[in-house]
C-alpha cells in the first residue's frame, strides 16, 4: 500500500502540528476537526488560531467535518483527546477498509475499562493494523520546525519502517519500534507525574525535588510499564524517559501547568474549567491507579497524585506522606 495520504483525525494543536509534519514530508494531508471553525479556519486562512495560534500552515492542507472523507487515506492518525477515541474510531468504522494503518497518536488510558488507546482501536476496529506515535514532542515546537524525535510503534517492522519514513523529514525524525504497549504506557502515565512535577514546582520545593519525583516516577513508570508487558527497553526510550523529562520539565506542558497551580493552592475543577484543551493526566491517572491496584503495582506518587486530584487528601499531606515513607532500598 502507498502511503502518500495521510489523514489527520483531530484538529487540535498535535494534530494541526502532525499536519504540518506530514506535509513537509510530501504527504498530501486531509485533517479532520469536530468544530466547523477550525475546518474553515485551516481552509481559508491556513492556520488554526484556536489551538496552533502563531502558525502559518501549508496551504496544501486541507481540512473537512467529513469523516468519510479522512476515512478514504492512506493512513490515519488518531490525535483526538483520549477519552473520545472509542468514539471517534467508531465513526470511521462504516467508511474503513481492513488492513488500513491507524496510528494512535492519542496519549491515555480509557477510564471506563482501563484499555491502552491501541487495544480501544482493536476494539472498534479488528481488522485495523494498529502503530502508536509517541516520544517527547511540544506541538507548537514541532510546527515552528523546531528537532524532534519521537518513536513509531507496530508489530510490523515492514510498515512500523514505511511510516517511518512517511512521516520523517527533517528536523523530525520517527524511530521504529515493535513495542506498541510500551510506547503508549510511556506516553500515558507522563502525564500523571507530569502534575506531580507541577505541584513540585508550584509549592517552590526546589530543583532537587524536582529531580528525585522525576527520577522516582520513572521508576514506577518502569515497574507499571513491564507488569503490563512493555519492554523495559522502550520505556528508557523517547516514548518513555524521553517524554518523562521532557513533559516534567516544562509549563509548556498542560499536565504540569495544572500541577503548578495546584501548588500554589488552586482546585482542580478551577483550573480546568478556564482550559480549552484536555488536561490527560487527570483521566489516566483514575484508570493507571485503578489498574495498579487490582494487579498489586506499588505507585505511591502516582497514587498521590490520584488522590489530590479527587480531593482525597490534600497537597500538603500528600508531600508529607510522600517523604515519611519508610526507607528502603533504591531497587527495590
Amino acid at each position: 500500500m502507498q502511503l502518500q495520504t495521510i489523514g489527520i483525525v483531530g484538529g487540535g494543536a498535535w494534530g494541526t502540528a502532525l499536519a504540518t509534519v506530514a506535509r513537509r514530508a510530501g504527504r498530501d494531508v486531509l485533517l479532520w476537526a469536530h468544530e466547523p471553525e477550525t475546518v474553515t479556519a485551516i481552509n481559508d486562512t491556513h492556520t488554526n488560531p484556536t489551538y496552533l495560534p502563531g502558525v502559518e500552515l501549508d496551504r496544501a492542507i486541507e481540512a473537512t467535518s467529513e469523516v468519510s472523507e479522512v476515512a478514504a487515506c492512506d493512513a490515519l492518525l488518531i490525535v483526538t483527546p483520549a477519552q473520545h477515541v472509542r468514539d471517534i474510531v467508531g465513526a470511521l468504522q462504516p467508511y474503513f477498509h481492513n488492513g488500513r494503518p491507524l496510528v494512535i497518536c492519542s496519549k491515555g488510558i480509557e477510564q471506563t475499562t482501563g484499555f491502552l488507546m491501541s487495544q480501544v482501536a482493536a476494539d472498534v476496529l479488528p481488522g485495523a493494523t494498529i502503530a502508536a506515535l509517541s516520544g517527547p514532542s511540544f506541538a507548537a515546537e514541532v510546527a515552528r520546525q523546531l528537532p524532534a524525535a519521537v518513536t513509531l510503534a507496530t508489530g510490523q517492522e515492514d510498515l512500523g519502517r514505511r511510516l517511518s519514513h512517511a512521516l520523517s523529514c527533517p528536523p523530525f525524525r520517527c524511530s521504529w519500534s515493535g513495542d506498541v504497549v510500551g510506547a503508549e504506557i510511556g506516553g500515558a502515565v507522563k502525564n500523571v507525574y507530569a502534575i506531580a512535577a507541577g505541584i513540585v514546582v508550584g509549592k517552590d520545593l526546589g530543583k532537587s525535588a524536582q529531580a528525585g519525583l522525576i527520577t522516582r516516577s520513572f521508576a514506577e513508570m518502569a515497574r507499571f510499564g513491564v507488569a503490563l508487558g512493555a519492554a523495559l527497553e522502550t520505556l528508557i526510550g523517547l516514548s518513555g524517559l524521553g517524554d518523562l523529562v521532557l513533559t516534567c520539565g516544562s509549563e509548556q506542558s498542560r499536565n504540569m501547568s495544572l500541577g503548578t497551580a495546584l501548588g500554589r493552592g488552586a482546585a482542580t475543577a478551577e483550573v480546568l474549567a478556564e482550559r480549552l484543551s484536555v488536561t490527560e493526566g487527570v483521566a489516566t491517572a483514575n484508570a493507571m491507579v485503578e489498574i495498579a491496584r487490582e494487579r498489586g503495582i506499588e505507585l505511591p506518587i502516582a497514587e498521590a497524585v490520584h488522590a489530590i486530584l479527587t480531593g482525597e487528601t490534600s497537597v500538603d499531606a500528600a508531600i508529607g506522606a510522600l517523604l515519611s515513607r519508610p526507607l528502603r532500598s533504591e531497587t527495590r
